[in-house]
């Protein structure tokens, strides 16, 4: 069977064929074990020269590299009915490498790094479907002063317009029978941003942050809301992160129709007009002991006409938390903060490159809650999953067919730690990602195993 990195980079198109092959390899190579460095991934001197020359070369840019993967993640995206574009910005930490060129200042003066604004792709379940913009940009120190400043400035000047930039290439990327919810977190609680001219099928839900003045006669954003009713309540899964386990919240949801005001200090405001936008308000009342309470205000341009209307937009918010950890996985898995490049430019590449090994981890996780009678055959070779099944069962004859891939993925995870008991729910994205790296020399000893058994006489 065809490799993933060669069937998901069919399109890859980078101006020459041996290129071409050297990068699918090095995507296969870094997405079978994704937690090594590069010379532990590529397995040689030659192929570990051949990764970082390709990084460096004066032919291609990051977008070359990650063109094939994109291409790949508007087709999944066409076998949908709603996608979330899922906007969020990161930053890459490389203070403790400050000899790389062309790196700027992060949250102050002595981090160093790149600003990595990504759009991500997912389906109305939750289930990514890649990368389909990301931005890289270094800030100069001469203008670490200017932030004081940005309330004067137009947005097309600010940070904030990526989220603006990245609207527009999600627009033009995806067919107009597509419905686009572009989901983002409070940077992107933006006037110019709800001001924008979008397509019919392109929708905004943003988590709002600013009391903005409205036409209501509360007069403020957050008054107004909450003077509106109850409308009925709605269970939703709050994920976990290092300071909590994941827990039920029960949320009452009231919405309404506002129309937000051109803000004050916008310059050209005579030029503007109101927005009028449906605003949803999801609050926890009896949050668990030592617990903060959920408080979202989202703020959408998609229609609400009932209760039903509302918690879909409720749900789909929830699965902002994906690309969280989306970049997680690129840290903390991948672990492209530690590679020691010379320049900011060689970053970008290893970026694009990783990014697709990342998308792989992440999918491979969800893929499996979602599809769960998914063969595992159609992600996995042969040889992977019979060594695995062998591995993990302690009975040196495979099975006859292949497991599903629910099954594949969580004796993945238990070769990464994953123990599965009762409690446990389903492996997440770590364990997975430690599996892999054990998978890859299981395979590659069951492999030759075979080979020197057929050629014994």
């Amino acid at each position: 069977m065809e490799k993933w990195a060669a069937r998901e980079l069919r399109y890859l198109d980078l101006g020459d064929k041996r290129r071409n092959k050297r990068l699918i390899k090095m995507v296969e190579d870094l997405g079978a074990q994704p937690t090594s460095s590069v010379p532990q991934a590529c397995g040689s001197i030659a192929a570990t020269t051949a990764a970082y020359d390709l990084w460096n070369s004066p032919y291609i840019k990051p977008a070359d590299i990650s063109n094939g993967h994109v291409k790949s993640a508007i087709e999944r995206a066409k076998e949908q009915e709603i996608v979330l574009a899922i906007q969020d910005t990161t930053n890459l930490d490389v203070t403790s490498h400050p000899a790389t060129e062309g790196i700027g200042y992060l949250d102050h003066r002595k981090s160093l790094g790149l600003k990595v604004h990504t759009t991500l792709l997912s389906s109305k379940k939750g289930v990514p479907l890649g990368v389909i913009d990301q931005q890289v940009w270094s800030r100069n120190i001469e203008d670490l002063g200017i932030a004081k400043t940005r309330r004067k400035r137009q947005t097309e000047e600010k940070e904030s317009q990526r989220c603006l930039e990245g609207l527009e290439r999600t627009n033009k990327m995806l067919p107009a029978g597509i419905k686009i919810i572009t989901v983002a977190d409070s940077e992107a609680d933006i006037f110019d941003l709800f001001n924008k001219e979008r397509p019919e099928n392109s929708h905004l839900l943003i988590r709002g942050t600013h009391n903005r003045k409205v036409n209501h006669t509360a007069n403020y954003l957050h008054e107004a809301i909450r003077s509106s009713p109850k409308q009925g309540e709605v269970e939703v899964t709050v994920k976990r992160n290092p300071e909590r386990p994941e827990r039920i919240a029960k949320l009452t949801i009231r919405y309404e129709t506002i129309e937000i005001e051109v803000p004050k200090n916008k310059l050209g405001r005579s030029q503007l007009k109101p927005v009028q936008l449906q605003v949803i308000l999801a609050e926890e009342k009896n949050p668990p002991p030592d617990v903060k309470s959920i408080s979202w205000l989202l703020l959408t341009t998609w229609e609400i006409h009932s209760l039903e209307d509302a918690v879909k937009c409720v749900e789909w918010y929830t699965y902002r938390w994906l690309i969280e950890r989306y970049h997680y996985t690129l840290k903390s898995g991948c672990r492209i903060e530690e590679l020691q490049l010379e320049t900011g430019q060689r970053l970008s590449m290893a970026l694009a490159t990783y990014s697709i090994v990342a998308w792989r981890l992440l999918w491979l996780t969800y893929q499996a809650r979602h599809n769960p009678e998914q063969s595992c055959e159609t992600v996995f070779t042969t040889v992977e999953w019979q060594s695995l099944c062998v591995s993990v069962n302690k009975n040196p004859i495979p099975p006859a067919e292949p497991p599903t891939l629910t099954q594949a993925v969580r004796m993945i995870a238990r070769l990464g730690g994953f123990l599965g008991r009762k409690g446990d729910g389903e492996p997440g994205v770590k364990t997975i990602w430690q599996g892999l790296r054990r998978l890859h020399d299981i395979a590659a000893t069951w492999k030759l195993a075979h080979q020197i058994s057929s050629h014994t006489f």
